[in-house]
């Protein structure tokens, strides 16, 4: 029995009987089994039944009763009712210490209590005041684009009103708010977690290359589906598996989330006999010994829902909920929606993954979160303009010395406007390389670009995203040379995979703004241009201005001149001293 329904009926709740007659046991009974209910409610993601159950226990008992004001704060917190909650939870004498309710509740009030608010048919969204308010028509079209596809999926559309979604600055923050610590943040790599009725996401400001947070909002919301559809019955390795493989849902077809750095990943584990059993990953992937292990178990359990989705569809997925709903293990539920022996299952599991077109080698990881206070090389602060993105830090993740010295030799002539000569390093670098790596891949590029080979620098980009899908930087440049052609379809598409990565790129949003109004749609230019005057801190007429004539020079596509702080467009660097580069 709950220690609060234990201490409600120890109370002499006789005294709050109601109208109709009964005696004081067959009242505590009925009490016991409310508050029982109340606690199954908030147990199986159900708060509008908690609720119900608890407005009637409301009716038997006196309202200063602790284990009502208890409940009463479990509700107000869940529902994202904070100042009531504290209240509450005081009320009721819970202990204020880490991990508690009360203290949940005290810091969660405190961390959004400045925070502004958005809304959207299904969704409240609740960011910290500035750079923010960019992400909010985004992040409310995403949100809106996977509920609709979950309806359809899943069949479930979640109950009692509008879900709360709450954006935090930082690791610390994420900490607080929920029940991890900061270690098991930064080991794991974790952004966003779903729990306690909403959805909990860290800002891309926080992480040194952001952050795929799109299909983060949509994988976490998947999350809260689940949990509510089958009462919290599933086991994290179906859990983890079902958001990972219908994440990408919000943008298109399901099963689009698995990068080849990831595939790579998982084929060295599958080839060292490594992998992470299923057991082994409860109570949470994010509480894996590494961020490896939590890599793999996410490619595991991804593999395993796409191997039941190729078999029996959206219909098998809906099954292997709903017989843990019935009460079913995760084993049984299974064989019940595959129609076959759990060992059978995971035997041609298991064949299905050694099927993939894994990397005939290792790919450098770019799921990986890397928080900007933890990165080796400290990224360029918000104010910084990026010029010609001049660095030789980059570099540092080629693993073959020769190439990393081709490449550094390239940025030195680079910087040295020696742009000529640096391409043939680059061209070097990226014959040993291939698309291994974003850096090598993006300078050469960019030389190339400084040389208006256009048509190689893009042949470059393409062959970087086949390996680095979604790297913003490289749809950056991409996005530059499409625009520049006025292919306008294609360079909104670059942009757009962009900054579903890096939303606070001020190019990203002032080339929207030229591209929405190139194609003529109004109402999205008019967002973008909302976004460049939020992150540059220029006047409206001032981003029209910049935007019409963003990119039309074939000179400026190896640079950016948007300015990240506000003022006027800066001018294109000035040429180094010295001679000319006239090649090698």
């Amino acid at each position: 029995m709950n220690r609060w329904v234990a201490l409600a009926l120890a109370l002499g709740l006789g005294v709050a009987a109601p109208a109709v007659a009964q005696d004081a046991s067959s009242l505590k009974d009925e009490v016991k089994t409310r508050l029982g209910q109340v606690e199954q409610g908030l147990d199986d993601w159900d708060v509008p039944g908690a609720k119900r159950e608890l407005a009637a226990v409301e009716q038997l008992i006196p309202f200063d009763v602790e284990p009502l004001k208890y409940y009463q704060g479990r509700v107000a917190f869940e529902e994202g009712r904070y100042d009531d909650a504290v209240g509450l939870l005081e009320g009721a004498n819970i202990e204020d210490k880490p991990g508690s309710y009360l203290r949940l509740a005290k810091d969660t009030r405190d961390i959004v209590k400045s925070h502004e608010r958005a809304e959207s048919e299904h969704f409240i969204f609740f960011y910290p005041k500035g750079k923010e308010a960019v992400l909010v028509p985004y992040a409310l079209e995403t949100l809106e684009a996977i509920h609709r596809a979950m309806a359809e999926d899943l069949g479930w559309t979640p109950p009692g009103g509008k879900i709360r979604v709450e954006v935090v600055n930082n690791a610390r923050e994420l900490s607080k708010v929920s029940t991890l610590t900061e270690k098991q943040i930064r080991t794991t790599g974790t952004i966003a977690i779903c729990k306690f009725n909403k959805l909990m996401v860290t800002s891309p400001k926080a992480v040194a290359q952001g952050y795929d947070w799109q299909d983060t909002l949509a994988h976490e919301y998947i999350h809260l589906v689940v949990s509510q559809m089958s009462r919290n019955t599933v086991p994290i390795w179906l859990h983890e598996g079902l958001a990972k493989f219908l994440e990408s849902r919000w943008r298109g077809k399901a099963g689009l989330a698995m990068t080849p750095s990831t595939q790579a990943l998982l084929g060295k584990r599958v080839k060292a006999d490594t992998l992470i059993p299923f057991e082994k990953m409860h109570p949470s992937i994010a509480l894996l010994p590494t961020a490896e292990d939590a890599a793999t178990a996410f490619a595991e359990v991804f593999y395993a829902i796409d191997y039941v989705h190729q078999s029996k569809g959206s219909a098998g997925l809906r099954a292997v909920v709903h017989e843990l709903k019935a009460g079913q293990t995760d084993k049984k539920a299974v064989e019940a929606a595959m129609g076959m022996p759990f060992a059978l299952f995971e035997k041609t599991w298991l064949s299905h993954i050694k099927k993939q077109p894994f990397p005939s080698e290792l790919v450098p990881r770019d799921d990986r979160v890397v928080l900007k206070e933890d990165a080796k090389n400290k990224s360029k602060e918000d104010g910084e303009k990026k010029g010609r993105e001049i660095s030789f830090g980059d570099f540092n993740e080629v693993a073959e010395v020769p190439a990393r010295k081709f490449a550094h030799l390239g940025e030195l002539l680079r910087e040295r406007n020696r742009v000529k000569a640096a391409a043939e390093e680059y061209a070097k670098a990226h014959k040993l390389v291939g698309d291994k790596y974003e850096s090598v891949s993006n300078k050469y590029a960019l030389a190339l670009l400084e040389l208006k080979r256009l048509d190689e620098a893009e042949s470059v980009l393409r062959g970087s995203l086949r390996v680095h899908p979604g790297s913003p930087a490289t749809n950056v440049h991409l996005g530059r040379i499409l625009l520049h052609r006025k292919d306008y379809p294609k360079s909104k598409t670059a942009y757009l995979e962009a900054l579903a990565s890096d939303p606070f790129d001020p190019e990203i949003h002032v080339a929207l703004t030229r591209i929405h109004g190139a194609l003529g749609e109004t109402a999205l230019a008019t967002r973008a241009k909302a976004a460049t005057v939020v992150l540059t801190g220029l006047e409206p007429a001032e981003v029209d201005q910049l935007a019409q004539q963003f990119l039309r020079e074939e000179g400026v596509l190896s640079e950016t001149n948007v300015p990240a702080t506000g003022g006027a467009p800066s001018k294109p660097a000035a040429p180094a001293t010295g001679p000319t580069d006239a090649g090698r």
